[in-house]
């Protein structure tokens, strides 16, 4: 039953009829349920509805069709731009939405979207399976995947999108589509990439893939032009099995680092190897040789081991730019190395994420995840502290970004946040965004799921 009588009385009153609970500023639980992933977004919707099903997926698409409500759409909360929470519209929560069905025998898995990346990882484990997400065990797998899913198995097995066999979606005007390869296939094209512009999603399937043997864990090493430099091209010399994320920043003070290191830059890499242990350490062993390592927790482990608790209590406050690169040699790792160094942020980063392998092998136009030959993935950000010293820190990493990749030539939806229809366009090529386009045409013409990194439909 709702949880809140109020909601059944005024203009929201058609949200009175959910099975699942409607949450509205009456309520005690307003500021937990309108909070999200990221700090510095304080937005108020006018009523939270919490999914219980298809049907109430259904009626809440309805209200706000009928009454011109912005929809945002929310599986783990975890878009940068904000866009899983509205300021007086309404919030279609999936999370509630978390059913994972795993068919060992078939190497499938059925899960709805409210489901996070760590339980649909563990429901698969379980199996001696995986599929793919990012690096965040809370991130929803609807946002993660619809925009295509970059984590620590993009060279083995691709990106999350890769591992997409089908989807359930529920379009503007209320249908329920099953969608694949042979079902609504421009649809089913349009979905691996093209985020929530479409309808909201409420189950996907995914194929899932053996995996026998992990190693994982971080390995910190000083950061230095040199091991900036060296960390970067032993990532994307390295065989497809391994999957790196070296992220450059201040050291934290994690328990097991010297305290002498804390705040020294370092370069954190994330090391994930999806094979047989002898060989893993073979493939790491180029990272040890940069240096002498200040932690090396990297050792034979259950993939669930990438995904360590997370506090929900914190809400980072970042700002971020992301872009492609085709490598990150002596020169640019000396521009990442001084802006970082020059920088007062408490927390400020260079990420650098090698990409080729499976997802290399995608053709280009098989999904709208169109950048499968842009070999390397570079996030650079700065975390603030309330709004001048947001202002502040955009500057810093506008500038930072143009001196790393002075032309902006792609960009991961993934990782946009709220920059301008340009931006968007950066990640959709003239072709992907055409098709894309034609597709938003015909299954939500209204631009009623506008909440996102928005295409237009096609006139």
């Amino acid at each position: 039953m709702p949880s809140s009588t109020a909601t059944r009385h005024h203009s929201l009153g058609a949200l009175g009829a959910l099975n699942g609970p409607v949450i509205t500023a009456a309520d005690p639980a307003y500021d937990q349920a309108r909070t999200v992933f990221y700090g510095g977004i304080d937005k108020r919707p006018a009523a939270i509805a919490r999914v219980a099903n298809v049907d109430d997926v259904r009626r809440v698409i309805a209200v706000a069709r009928d009454e011109g409500r912005e929809l945002a759409i929310r599986s783990g909360g975890h878009s940068i731009a904000g866009h899983s929470t509205t300021n007086g519209g309404i919030v279609l929560d999936l999370r509630s939405m978390a059913r994972i069905d795993v068919d060992a025998t078939n190497r499938t898995a059925w899960a709805e979207t409210g489901a996070t990346a760590l339980q649909v990882t563990e429901a698969a484990v379980e199996q001696g399976l995986v599929v793919g997400f990012g690096d965040s065990g809370s991130v929803g797998i609807g946002g993660i995947t619809l925009a295509g899913g970059i984590g620590f198995l993009v060279r083995k097995h691709g990106l999350t999108i890769d591992s997409v066999l089908g989807a359930e979606i529920v379009t503007a005007d209320g249908r329920l589509l099953s969608v694949d390869a042979n079902h609504h296939p421009d649809l089913f094209w349009a979905l691996r990439g093209g985020g929530g512009n479409f309808g909201v999603v409420t189950r996907l399937k995914f194929r899932l893939h053996e995996l026998p043997h992990f190693t994982g864990g971080l390995l910190v090493l000083p950061a230095t032009p040199e091991t900036i430099a060296g960390f970067a091209a032993a990532a994307l010399a390295a065989p497809e099995e391994l999957t790196t994320i070296g992220n450059v920043l201040p050291a934290p003070p994690m328990p097991f680092l010297p305290q002498d290191v804390h705040g020294r830059l370092v370069i954190l890499g994330m090391m994930a190897y999806a094979g047989d242990p002898t060989a893993a350490e073979q493939a790491i062993a180029p990272f040890r040789a940069l240096g002498v390592a200040l932690a090396d927790t990297v050792k034979p482990m259950p993939y669930t081991g990438m995904y360590p608790p997370e506090d929900p209590n914190v809400h980072p406050s970042a700002i971020g730019r992301t872009m492609f690169v085709d490598a990150v040699d002596r020169a640019g790792a000396e521009t990442i190395y001084e802006y970082l160094s020059s920088s007062d942020a408490l927390v400020r980063v260079a990420q650098l994420r090698a990409l080729g392998g499976a997802a290399a092998r995608v053709p280009a136009d098989a999904t709208a995840y169109a950048h499968r030959s842009r070999p390397m993935l570079v996030n650079v950000a700065a975390f603030y502290n309330g709004p001048d010293d947001r202002q502040r820190r955009a500057s810093w990493v506008a500038e930072f970004a143009a001196a790393v990749q002075p032309a902006d030539t792609g960009a991961y939806v993934g990782f946009l946040a709220d920059e301008g229809e340009a931006r968007v366009h950066a990640a959709y090529p003239q072709s992907t965004w055409t098709r894309l386009a034609r597709v938003k045409a015909q299954y939500d013409p209204t631009n009623l799921f506008r909440l996102n990194q928005n295409v237009v439909p096609a006139a």
